[in-house]
């Protein structure tokens, strides 16, 4: 009797023994592959450079205080460019970009009909939600490096690169603030973490990818809006938005951790509930296509 219907493929063997890691890097490797990452990525880049160039053609010299934050400092340090990107970004397109991969975590696999092939093989499911939520805490990472480089770089080019002028008054050297920049995008890569955790949980509910992206950036706007109405000031510190500016504190000398503190311990709390309900609705739901 031939043993070729019973014996497992050396493909099938591989993935039934597949380490996390395994998963997770395919997951990886798939990501960033994709045009639509490649695009976003390209967008965000694109704010630094905007800013740059904006700022080196106008004739318009900006006021302290005037435009975003750093804004009136870019023309005395390129250094600053990267700074204005990121508190530009930080609102709007971190979220929308966080928004569109996370929303796709689940739902995009699912729309696809390869979620239940990814099952079957078997990854697991465990193991698979979480390494769909790692991925998209890559890319939350991975978009606000590209913008904190590109700023640092486009800055270093089109204007003068000296010591920085902290908000607490102290001078450091360029590459000591260069570091600052990339705490500063550490902040806000935490800051999306918590979005990212909503995002994976509401892709979890459907099928429909463009369903759970448009649904995480309206909560992130919603967020945003609420944080503003003093009425509601009970409600604020509860915000998964609510620390998202609060990296003022690592231009200070010295660094003033609090709010990174708090924005972790509040990004984490929404891990945890969130990744609680995704885990609660993945590993009960029938995954019929």
């Amino acid at each position: 009797m031939s043993t070729a219907t019973t014996r497992p493929s050396g493909a099938t063997r591989r993935i039934r023994g597949a380490h996390f890691s395994s998963v997770l890097g395919s997951e990886l490797l798939t990501l960033f592959r994709r045009r639509r990452t490649i695009a976003l990525l390209a967008v965000l880049a694109a704010v630094p450079v905007l800013i740059a160039v904006a700022v080196k053609l106008s004739s318009h010299q900006v006021n302290p205080g005037e435009g975003p934050a750093f804004l009136d400092r870019v023309t005395q340090n390129g250094l600053f460019v990267a700074l204005t990107a990121l508190a530009v970004c930080t609102p709007l397109f971190f979220p929308l970009a966080t928004g569109v991969v996370a929303g796709d975590t689940i739902a995009g696999e699912a729309n696809l009909g390869t979620l239940r092939y990814l099952l079957v093989a078997p990854v697991g499911r465990v193991r698979l939600l979480a390494a769909k939520f790692l991925a998209a805490v890559a890319f939350c990472a991975a978009a606000t490096l590209v913008v904190a480089l590109v700023g640092a770089a486009i800055g270093a080019l089109l204007f003068p690169i000296g010591p920085v002028t902290l908000l607490s008054g102290a001078t450091i050297h360029p590459l000591d603030a260069l570091g600052r920049e990339f705490l500063v995008a550490g902040y806000v890569t935490i800051s999306l973490i918590g979005m990212a955790a909503i995002g994976l949980f509401i892709s979890t509910l459907t099928e429909v990818p463009v369903g759970a992206m448009a649904a995480v950036v309206v909560l992130a706007i919603v967020s945003q809006v609420l944080g503003t109405i003093p009425q509601v000031a009970w409600m604020h510190p509860w915000l998964f938005s609510h620390e998202w500016l609060g990296f003022g504190d690592l231009l200070r000398d010295p660094i003033e951790w609090s709010s990174t503190i708090r924005n972790g311990l509040l990004q984490a709390g929404y891990v945890a509930v969130f990744g609680a309900l995704a885990y609660g609705r993945f590993t009960t739901k029938d995954i019929l296509a």
